[in-house]
């Protein structure tokens, strides 16, 4: 598949996974909400290593995925994404874990964790596409 097009499938797909991350939230779907608002910024971050470098690494791990990001990318853009990261490294880990915790166990979310959750999902999805152009 051209890399343009798998880039617009994942970038649409993200798109796609926010959408269903604010329509959990709002209908008190709490687990769901977050576990699509990690789906969101997972899909977006593969985006943009397949913009960047034609391919991406075959992981549900934001943080292996920003460590690859930060692998290809020019020095100055390179430290903004060093220092956004040094900052928000636990909500990035809360963000990762809502993957495996919101599916595969018995942890519930409550509005406050969701919203919380999906926000930074959007940050994180906002301040990537800021670093990367």
């Amino acid at each position: 598949m051209e890399h343009t097009r798998e880039y617009e499938i994942l970038v649409n797909r993200s798109k796609g996974f926010l959408k269903i991350a604010e329509y959990a939230l709002n209908n008190g779907l709490h687990d769901l909400a977050c576990f699509s608002a990690e789906q969101a910024v997972q899909l977006h971050i593969k985006a943009q290593l397949l913009k960047l470098i034609g391919d991406y690494p075959r992981t549900h791990h934001i943080r292996l995925l920003i460590a690859r990001l930060l692998e290809v990318l020019p020095a100055r853009k390179k430290s903004t994404l060093q220092k956004y990261v040094k900052i928000n490294r636990a909500r990035l880990s809360e963000l990762e874990d809502a993957y495996t915790m919101a599916r595969y166990t018995t942890k519930t979310y409550t509005q406050e964790d969701a919203e919380e959750i999906v926000d930074f999902a959007k940050e994180v999805i906002n301040k990537v596409e800021e670093i990367v152009g």
